[in-house]
């Protein structure tokens, strides 16, 4: 009989779970829910939206899932959590959801934050927040505050995503101060909530929950979830982080120089110092990192395209279902990676600009729309444009790179798990190429990291013993023979980026 423990990442596309053996750091199951993208709402331009109510009942689905391939649930020692950052959850006094929750991509919030940034002053804003109030958690409770005052009048407490599972399972609403630094709700200067940015939205400081460690106990597993999902009651959920800071995590990468990848429905390139940077612009973002700690701090840099994977997965529905008769081979990753890599670099100046996924940080927050140019009917086939966007892709990563490289931040390796857009070779050579940084691929996800979080924030583990059974299966290495095609590529693709933000 082992011991285990059980991780969570809750994302915008669906919900993973993974339990890993305590003694020989392995996953001995994991299991994904829904089988198909989560749905995002969008009641109205730029919105979206998700009900909470449909993570847990993915949760529970992904749980027994896991349940089903043998393993024995009642041996789990400790529960993490991961989760889609920047979202708004809104409570009212019995724990129950007043709306839709507000999501990252979601782009309503922008003109508030903007003019909060400059009536706040931008000075006072870098300084404290590192940021603008931007797009984040709390502009969002800003504008149901400025835009559904009935609603807010019954607002009780706000949580972040991860909190709210944290919640459900344990019955205890708390936060963390990297989950509240996400939020632009954490003052830098000072070390702790962001009351004069409250103030100035008119949120009372009681709605924010009270904050602990990440790693530390969250809360207990109440009876009621444990009955649901199989556990045991009482069992601690020891770990909480961002689904970023978490990736961070999961890849071992928790000191300064560090930098961790991930492209998933969003692409991230998340870099670690102790020291406090930030972008004039807001255009990359500082947050607090999972392993903070008071003499010893820790920061995490963000730069995050939001039309990654989820541009990668709208080919797929659109242009790859399978024809009647058609093999079922046709509409796989595995085939539009394959055809990808028959088009040439720079898919015959064939180029995508990978966004409509909401208001980009890099772009000052301006949604472009995502769009195809230079689109010659005669010449380029589906092959082409599907080079021409996981090209797309990588090139609005690699514009983001040029700014935190503008702030001192140096990428020379960079660690990713061997999952999502990773898995096509041309992605991962490309970004490899452009970026001039090597890739080590590693066997882990988010739920895997949520899961080591929990084993160090019960106790189980320190920093140096969690990664036991993180293995690298992989390095890809930049492409000499191919870097002039993609700096080539890349400006042709950076003058059409720059013609579509002129309109």
């Amino acid at each position: 009989m082992g011991r285990y423990l059980l991780g969570y990442d809750v994302g915008s596309s669906s919900i993973k779970a993974s339990v890993l053996s305590i003694e020989s750091g392995r996953v001995e199951a994991s299991a994904t829910s829904p089988d198909r993208e989560l749905e995002i709402q969008a009641p109205r331009p730029g919105w979206a939206e998700q009900d909470p109510e449909v993570w847990w009942q993915h949760l529970e689905k992904a749980t027994a899932q896991i349940a089903s391939t043998g393993a024995d649930l009642r041996d789990v020692q400790a529960v993490g959590i991961s989760y889609q950052m920047h979202g708004l959850v809104c409570l009212d006094r019995n724990g129950r959801v007043l709306r839709p929750a507000i999501i990252w991509c979601d782009s309503r919030a922008v003109e508030i934050g903007d003019r909060a940034f400059t009536d706040l002053g931008p000075q006072r804003c870098l300084e404290s927040l590192l940021n603008s109030p931007g797009n984040f958690t709390a502009s969002k409770l800003a504008w149901v505050r400025e835009n559904e005052p009935e609603i807010f009048a019954k607002i009780d407490s706000i949580a972040l995503p991860g909190d709210y599972i944290a919640y459900r399972l344990t019955g205890t609403l708390n936060t963390t101060p990297s989950g509240i630094s996400e939020g632009i709700l954490w003052d830098f200067a000072k070390g702790g909530e962001a009351t004069f940015l409250l103030e100035h939205y008119g949120v009372p400081r009681t709605m924010i929950p009270p904050t602990v460690a990440n790693f530390a106990l969250q809360g207990e597993l109440s009876r009621e979830s444990a009955d649901r999902l199989g556990l045991k009651a009482g069992i601690p959920v020891s770990y909480r982080g961002g689904d970023q800071p978490n990736n961070a995590l999961s890849l071992n990468v928790l000191h300064p120089g560090e930098v961790a990848a991930t492209a998933g429905t969003s692409g991230v390139v998340y870099g670690v110092g102790d020291r406090v940077v930030y972008d004039p612009a807001s255009r990359v973002n500082t947050f607090v990192h999972v392993n903070h700690a008071q003499g010893a701090p820790r920061y995490g840099t963000l730069l995050c395209v939001n039309g990654t994977g989820i541009l990668n997965s709208w080919l797929k529905h659109n242009l790859m279902t399978a024809r009647p008769g058609a093999p079922a081979a046709e509409d796989t990753y595995d085939r539009m990676n394959d055809l990808a890599a028959s088009a040439p670099v720079g898919a015959e100046s064939l180029v995508v600009l990978p966004y409509g996924n909401g208001a980009e940080r890099t772009l000052e927050n301006r949604n472009p729309g995502a769009s195809i140019r230079g689109l010659d009917l005669n010449r380029h086939t589906r092959a082409h444009l599907l080079r021409a966007a996981q090209e797309g892709i990588v090139f609005a990563l690699k514009y983001g790179l040029e700014i935190m490289q503008g702030m001192g931040l140096s990428i020379e390796l960079v660690r990713a798990g061997a999952a999502n857009m990773f898995l096509s070779p041309l992605f991962a050579e490309a970004f490899a190429t452009v970026s001039g940084a090597a890739v080590e691929l590693y066997n882990t996800d988010g739920s895997q990291g949520a899961a080591r979080g929990a084993g160090i924030g019960a106790g189980f583990y320190d920093t140096g013993s969690a990664f036991a059974g993180l293995k690298r299966v992989g390095v890809v290495t930049p492409s000499k023979p191919l870097a002039a095609s993609y700096q080539e590529a890349y400006e042709k693709w950076l003058a059409e980026l720059r013609r579509a933000l002129s309109v």
